[in-house]
């Protein structure tokens, strides 16, 4: 049991720094909360509510691992290396295929609550 509480003192301890330092992760959170009304209107189902709930804490997963690949690169040199160069990309990399996973996913619901609208108007 202490370790799991002293896992979650870690995490807690990773959330408040990013939250209060990187702009990336403060973004995806004004996202976040954004989503929990926003995506009311747009789901079907509790299931697709989930689900665009979900995509946005993918997102945010993706962000917090590459501040952390990040963090170690930086932590090993801060002088140009061609393969911490490439760490570094990946990461950039991985985040911006997580946005466009997640843009895809909300315009999907998007498009599917226009429809049910369109449909119920007639």
């Amino acid at each position: 049991m202490g370790r799991l509480i002293k896992a979650f003192e870690n995490s807690v301890r990773a959330f408040r720094k990013l939250a209060s330092s990187e702009a990336a992760f403060q973004q995806e959170l004004i996202l976040l909360v954004l989503a929990f009304p926003l995506a009311w209107p747009l789901a079907s189902t509790w299931r697709a509510y989930a689900f665009l709930i979900a995509s946005i804490l993918f997102l945010i997963i993706i962000e917090v691992l590459n501040t952390g690949i990040e963090a170690a690169c930086d932590a090993v040199s801060r002088e140009f290396n061609i393969d911490i160069q490439l760490a570094k990309d990946c990461g950039s990399l991985a985040v911006l295929i997580s946005i466009i996973l997640v843009a895809g996913i909300w315009l999907f619901a998007l498009a599917d609550a226009l429809s049910r609208f369109a449909s119920s108007s007639l």
